[in-house]
C-alpha cells in the first residue's frame, strides 16, 4: 500500500505537504493528559519528555517506561475515543489542497493504522496516511522524488524534522505542536526549521514558500 501511494504522489507535479499527525493534525499531549487521569495518572509539564513526567496521583511515583509504553499502546488503540483536531487544521489541510498534494506521515505503530484511518474519516480529514515506525527522512524523500518538487514537511519533533532535512534538504521544514505548554519546554527546532504557532501561521509561511519557488 505504502509503495502505491509513493508511486501515486510521485507521478504528481503539484507541490507536496508532508504532515505529521499527533500534536500536528490531531491534539495529542491534552487527550493523552485525559487518557491518564482515567488511569489515575497525570502528565506534569516539569520537561519536554515523557519518562519522569508521567505520575501517579494516589502516591506521585513516577510510571516506569514499560507502564508509560503500555499506556500508550492502550491509547492508539482507543484514540477514536480521545483524540480530536488541532485547531484549524482540517481548514487549513482542505484550502491547501486546492494548490498542493497533502500525505499524513505519522510515528504511530503500523497495528494502530486502522483506528486511525476511521478517526480521521470520522472527522472527514480524508488525506492519505502512512503510519510507521522507521526514520521519516527516508519515505518523505520517496514521497516528494527525484524530480525535487517543491515540499514541506510538518512535525513536532526535532528528530523527525532533522531525518528529513538528512534526506530531502531542499524540503522546507515546520516544526509545529498543538500545546502551548510543552511548546515552550521544547529545545529551538534548529538551523533550517521554521518554527509555526499555529495553523493559520503554518498556512502563510507554506503559502509564501510555494510562491516564492513559482517566481524563480
Amino acid at each position: 500500500m505504502i509503495d502505491d501511494l509513493v508511486h501515486e504522489l510521485r507521478a504528481s507535479t503539484r507541490p507536496l505537504v508532508i504532515c505529521d499527525i499527533d500534536e500536528v493534525v490531531l491534539e495529542f499531549l491534552d487527550p493523552f493528559q485525559d487518557f491518564l487521569a482515567s488511569m489515575q495518572y497525570r502528565l506534569h509539564a516539569d520537561s519536554f519528555h515523557l519518562k519522569g513526567n508521567v505520575r501517579s496521583v494516589v502516591d506521585g511515583s513516577a510510571a516506569s517506561h514499560e507502564a508509560i509504553h503500555e499506556f500508550e499502546e492502550t491509547f492508539f488503540a482507543t484514540q477514536d475515543r480521545w483524540q480530536r483536531p488541532a485547531r484549524n487544521a482540517k481548514s487549513v489541510l482542505d484550502a491547501l489542497h486546492e494548490m498542493a498534494d497533502i500525505v499524513f506521515l505519522t510515528a504511530m505503530p503500523p497495528r494502530h493504522h486502522a483506528v486511525r484511518r476511521t478517526l480521521l474519516d470520522n472527522l472527514d480529514i480524508r488525506f492519505p496516511m502512512i503510519s510507521t515506525d522507521e526514520a521519516k527522512g527516508p519515505i518523505a524523500a520517496g514521497l516528494i522524488g527525484a524530480a525535487g518538487r517543491p515540499s514541506v514537511f510538518i512535525d513536532d519533533l526535532h528528530t523527525n524534522l532533522h531525518s528529513v532535512r538528512s534526506h530531502a534538504p531542499d524540503c522546507m521544514l515546520i516544526n509545529m505542536m498543538a500545546s502551548d505548554v510543552f511548546r515552550a519546554l521544547a529545545p529551538p527546532p534548529g538551523e533550517g526549521v521554521n518554527l509555526a504557532l499555529d495553523w493559520n501561521h503554518a498556512d502563510n509561511l507554506i503559502r509564501a514558500h510555494f510562491a516564492s519557488l513559482r517566481a524563480l
